[in-house]
């Protein structure tokens, strides 16, 4: 027997199993709710019921019971419906027997019974079910050993992993996914079958695969499942432009770091100061461009010069690629990207305020973002150089703040707008208006002139004589 929760959705658990009771229907509720209940995990707001018979046909009988009356999807095709009460999302289908087509995911469904709808899972500790019926209230039904798998931290496919990972490939991406979440290990034979079965993944729609890569990438220690897609052979398939970062070159005795476990621990680092999805992005992409930047100068040693700007351009492909957003999200990744080196060049104490006001400039209001990322790119093993460095970027944010204080920088707008110097100097658009607004920006920026109006309009007046304009 399995506590059951004692809030809105042990209600729920009893008005389902009263229905169906009425109906004549075996009733369960499977899953990851399942799962979390007994693990003593924070319970999502979803829950999922397998009904032995139709699943339709028990949700409009649920929905009609429930005040208020809520609104229920109904997806005939696959024999499904869903509901969300009170915040809380409720799935109910009948129970199946599935069997798949190597060339396609579709796979060709027919009414089974449980142990047909259990089969099916992906992994043991999901395959649990507690029954909802009166005279079976409670009763646990675990026919592969959940319990004991969730004991053990292990995760295990139900039948043979071959035929659960060639079913469904996605399922490959879940094992690395409940692995980082759950800190639980994959089974042996789960993960020889996915290195076997990687290239499968690519018949998974894409926005499928970016989902449970992000979900990875939220852990609180994203590392691990990293480590996982890359020894199982799956990150090779997603991002080949990461597993290029792997490895240690050397000429004349001289070796660059291995950048792929640089940028797992530098993921690490930023995840436990930021929850920051698309800063994540960011950090796990921020030396992308360095394989083919990378170059052994005789007498400098190894240098990846533009990788950033390189690793910038390649974000934006990646993200296309993966059908991840191409919006403003997108945009503060590459820029987090290009500008993922500046503030440490500015860690030295004669660095002008000249260039912490472009930086300010550059990056505007995710300055902060920035700073973060760049102290979650220490990872030397050098406590003595570590706290040196550390110390740099605190003395970076100090004089950051003393410049912002003073000049105003950030989301800097020029104080003269185009449409006041057309007006001034009677002239229509044209290329000078654009110098005029360039020159005055730069002269702000360089310390020339102070952020303000007057000192503004008296560099406007100095640009339109020097240009033939006044």
């Amino acid at each position: 027997m399995v506590q059951r929760p004692e809030y809105i959705k042990d209600s729920i658990f009893s008005l389902v199993g009263a229905q169906a009771d009425a109906l004549g229907l075996e009733c369960y509720v499977v899953g990851g709710y399942v799962r979390d209940q007994w693990m003593g995990r924070p319970l999502k707001m979803d829950i999922d019921f397998v009904v032995v018979g139709s699943g339709i046909a028990l949700a409009k009988e649920v929905q009609q019971q429930l005040k208020p009356r809520p609104k229920l999807t109904v997806f005939k095709n696959f024999g499904t419906a869903h509901m969300n009460f009170e915040g809380v999302d409720l799935e109910f289908v009948g129970a199946r027997k599935e069997s798949y087509n190597r060339n396609s995911r579709n796979p060709e469904v027919a009414a089974g019974s449980l142990q047909d709808d259990q089969n099916r899972r992906d992994f043991s500790v999901n395959a649990m079910a507690i029954c909802l019926n009166k005279d079976r209230w409670g009763e646990l039904l675990d026919p592969f050993g959940g319990i004991k798998d969730i004991e053990d931290k292990i995760l295990r496919a139900p039948l043979d992993p071959d035929q659960t990972f060639d079913d469904d490939p996605l399922r490959m991406m879940r094992a690395v996914r409940f692995a980082a979440q759950l800190n639980f290990k994959v089974s042996t034979e789960a993960l020889m079958s996915i290195r076997k079965n990687a290239s499968r993944i690519s018949i998974v729609a894409p926005e499928r695969t970016a989902q449970e890569f992000n979900k990875i990438l939220a852990v609180p220690k994203p590392s691990y499942g990293l480590g996982l897609l890359f020894t199982s052979g799956l990150l090779e398939q997603i991002l080949p432009e990461l597993c290029a970062l792997q490895g240690v070159e050397e000429v004349e005795g001289q070796l660059h770091k291995d950048n792929f476990y640089h940028t797992l621990e530098v993921v690490d680092n930023l995840s436990r100061t930021s929850e920051d999805l698309w800063l994540r992005w960011a950090a796990l992409l921020h030396d992308i461009g360095k394989p083919r930047t990378k170059k052994f100068i005789k007498g400098t040693g190894w240098t990846f010069r533009g990788h950033e700007f390189l690793g910038g351009k390649m974000v934006s492909k990646l993200f296309k690629r993966m059908h991840l957003p191409t919006d403003a999200r997108m945009k503060f990744v590459i820029k987090m990207v290009q500008m993922s080196s500046r503030p440490a060049a500015l860690s030295d104490d004669a660095v002008t305020d000249s260039a912490l006001r472009r930086l300010l400039f550059d990056a505007g209001d995710d300055i902060e973002s920035l700073m973060l990322l760049c102290e979650a790119d220490l990872t030397t093993k050098n406590e003595k150089k570590k706290r040196k460095y550390l110390q740099n970027f605190k003395h970076v944010r100090t004089k950051l703040k003393e410049v912002e204080e003073r000049d105003q920088i950030r989301n800097f707008q020029p104080p003269v707008t185009g449409e006041e110097i057309m007006e001034k100097y009677g002239i229509g658009p044209c290329r000078e208006i654009g110098q005029i607004k360039e020159g005055i920006k730069e002269a702000i920026l360089e310390g020339d002139i102070p952020n303000e109006r007057e000192a503004a309009l008296r560099k406007m007046d100095e640009l339109a004589a020097q240009l033939g304009l006044a």
